[in-house]
């Protein structure tokens, strides 16, 4: 697929695969359902489309210029699983292993930084996949 950007909102994965799947530990009690089910979903995306370029976008950690426009932006929102959070930095490490760019912008979510690129990518005349 020349031509062709896919993009990734790791974060939306991210809590995708945690929900998805069963309480899934490590021999020593580690959570690692959301990174299993991350890499699989990964493997599969490439696979079904074998896109010239790819990147995984990931929100930064800290506030957004949504929260600074907005006070009460994401106020009735659960925090994070604790269980997910001790996942976060293997699941980087899993996805750059599998070759996926990761991108994350401090002050930027995930979702604005893909439609951002995904304009940019279409004025340069390539055909965008967005996950």
């Amino acid at each position: 697929m020349q031509n062709t950007l896919l993009l990734v909102d790791g974060s939306s994965y991210l809590y995708r695969a945690f929900h998805a799947l069963p309480d899934l530990r490590s021999p020593d009690g580690h959570p690692t359902g959301a990174m299993h089910g991350m890499v699989n979903m990964l493997r599969r995306l490439r696979a079904d489309y074998p896109a010239a370029y790819i990147a995984c976008v990931f929100d930064a950690k800290g506030k957004t210029f949504r929260d600074d426009m907005y006070a009460d932006y994401k106020a009735t929102r659960a925090s994070m699983p604790d269980d997910l959070r001790l996942q976060i930095e293997p699941i980087h490490e899993a996805v750059r292993h599998m070759g996926w760019p990761i991108l994350m912008v401090e002050g930027v979510e995930a979702d604005d930084v893909i439609g951002t690129l995904s304009v940019q990518a279409t004025q340069m005349g390539l055909k965008t996949i967005v996950s």
